[in-house]
């Protein structure tokens, strides 16, 4: 089933089950029914608290306010084409460990919403990513308990400030001003078994997408991750603890940011983002996330 959330006729949010492009809504928010999200959909769909047509629902970001963000780095391609422009080979350690960084849960955008260039930059870049939805918690997991934690997936953008960013992380601590500002969520958040059938490798094959302005930059598959999103979840839990609406980002798809991009093609093939640009980041069957640059 497809979920979203979205600001109901009374201007609360509201998580709504779409059904034949009409959002069936209940009063409640996504986080407190992810644990049960099968009855929930019954529920929603034969007793909702309103029918509001798709097209003419205000969505939010299916988690407007997550627990935690964590963003893993798991596609070989964009890690190695990355290393090898600034002349490094891949990190052995890199096959081992499932390595992410935490990003602010509290500058979450939603399909639709206008993304602000950050002061002082000027390479605004977009990131194409799927995310998992905890719906469930737990300490030190096992993959396949990851696995069976998710409540759903969504298309993901982990915008970066990659000017700001270079400057930042020659400090040795990782990123900082340079992605908190802003990640998109959304459109939908997307039960596992919606895409049961197309599991392919460690993950399902998606074709993944990136458009800016209307022409495409990127597009890679989802099926070429390298650790599988249990695994993810299962390192993620070790010696800690994940929980309900927790997002596990994918890390960036080959070829899915300028960066990489201009790294192979040259920077005046993909110029970095400016005010005015419409980024739309696609995934099969996960729907089409949507959001236009704006000036600092």
């Amino acid at each position: 089933m497809r979920w979203v959330t979205y600001q109901s006729s009374t201007g609360v949010a509201r998580a709504g089950a779409v059904v034949d492009d009409v959002v069936h809504g209940l009063d409640a928010t996504l986080v407190e029914i992810l644990d049960e999200l099968d009855d929930a959909g019954a529920h929603a769909t034969t007793s909702p608290v309103e029918r509001v047509p798709y097209a003419e629902a205000r969505l939010l970001s299916p988690i407007p306010h997550p627990p935690s963000i964590r963003d893993f780095y798991a596609f070989e391609q964009h890690v190695k084409t990355a290393r090898e422009r600034r002349g490094l080979d891949m990190d052995p350690d890199w096959y081992e460990l499932p390595v992410f960084y935490f990003t602010n849960p509290h500058v979450v955008r939603a399909t639709g919403d206008d993304v602000a260039i950050p002061s002082g930059c000027v390479w605004m870049d977009y990131e194409l990513e799927v995310a998992a939805v905890l719906g469930q918690g737990g300490e030190n997991l096992t993959p396949d308990e990851g696995e069976a934690a998710i409540a759903g997936f969504v298309v993901m953008n982990d915008w970066s400030a990659r000017d700001i960013q270079a400057r930042e992380m020659k400090q040795g601590l990782g990123p900082a001003k340079g992605k908190d500002f802003a990640t998109s969520l959304g459109p939908f958040l997307v039960t596992p078994d919606e895409i049961a059938g197309r599991k392919r490798g460690k993950a399902h094959d998606l074709t993944m997408t990136a458009r800016v302005n209307g022409v495409e930059y990127s597009r890679g598959n989802l099926s070429d991750v390298f650790w599988s999103f249990g695994e993810m979840i299962a390192y993620a839990s070790r010696d800690s603890r994940v929980g309900p609406g927790d997002v596990i980002g994918s890390g960036t798809v080959g070829t899915g940011c300028i960066l990489e991009l201009s790294l192979v093609h040259g920077g005046d093939a993909y110029p970095w983002l400016k005010p005015g640009d419409v980024v739309d980041l696609e995934v099969d069957g996960l729907g089409v996330l949507t959001n236009t640059i704006v000036g600092p």
